[in-house]
């Protein structure tokens, strides 16, 4: 719960925080005594916020790296659709929530929490809530990236990390999560592509080309897999390679 709390006040636009209070419906009386009942923009606001909840998810946080690197360490096992996507995605998604407890603990502790209790304004809750956030994505995001984006946006000059904006930073640290992931899968991928090649290089040597290599590799790389507790090691390194 405190964790959608985090998100929602993260998203949430300045005016609809700002609200003392939404009004579902606005009623307009007219000059002929008929009544018109408009929807509140404050809903529609609100509702756009909570719509972006997911892409937040998505592309602020570690689960774009998680989620790439077991469906890539899925293909190099062979496994096809096991373990499946739904599985793959709900650790993915745990696994995120691990990761990114203290930065959503510190945005709750500094920004949401206050600002329920009427301790700070709605901006002053939105700037807190931007720096635990923002200093979670500088550290990893490539200087590369960031400044391929500020270059295509037109703005170069820096003085220090908090005048970089956040339409700016967003997809320098998607660039670079993507990145990262495909490095990570690379190297998970090479010791299962060299099991596949000494099979085919056996079977083709004995003169079965008929049977298919995967059939004779799959058992090998599961047990190759479980043998060095092949999921502790790439969890770990996955929830470790945040915070070295």
């Amino acid at each position: 719960m405190r964790w959608l709390l985090v998100l929602a006040a993260l998203f949430v636009s300045q005016a609809v925080l700002a609200a003392p209070g939404v009004d579902a419906l606005t009623m307009t009386p007219g000059t002929d005594g008929q009544q018109t009942y408009t929807l509140s923009l404050q809903v529609l606001l609100l509702m756009t916020a909570l719509s972006l909840l997911p892409a937040a998810l998505i592309m602020m946080t570690s689960f774009t790296r998680i989620v790439i690197v077991l469906s890539i360490l899925r293909q190099a096992l062979g496994t096809a659709q096991t373990p499946s996507n739904q599985i793959l995605i709900g650790l993915s998604l745990f696994l995120t929530f691990f990761i990114m407890g203290p930065v959503l603990s510190q945005v709750y502790d500094t920004a949401v929490q206050p600002y329920l209790a009427d301790q700070i304004t709605a901006e002053q809750a939105i700037d807190a809530a931007k720096l635990p956030v923002r200093e979670f994505m500088m550290a990893q995001t490539r200087d590369d990236d960031l400044a391929l984006f500020a270059r295509i946006s037109g703005k170069e000059a820096f003085v220090n990390e908090a005048d970089v904006p956040f339409t700016l930073l967003m997809p320098a640290f998607a660039t670079s999560e993507l990145k990262t992931a495909f490095q990570i899968g690379f190297l998970l991928f090479i010791p299962f592509l060299v099991i596949d090649l000494v099979v085919a290089s056996v079977l083709m040597s004995m003169g079965m080309m008929m049977l298919s290599p995967l059939i004779i590799s799959l058992p090998f790389k599961i047990m190759l897999f479980v043998l060095v507790d092949g999921w502790a090691l790439v969890l770990g390194t996955l929830a470790t390679s945040f915070y070295v």
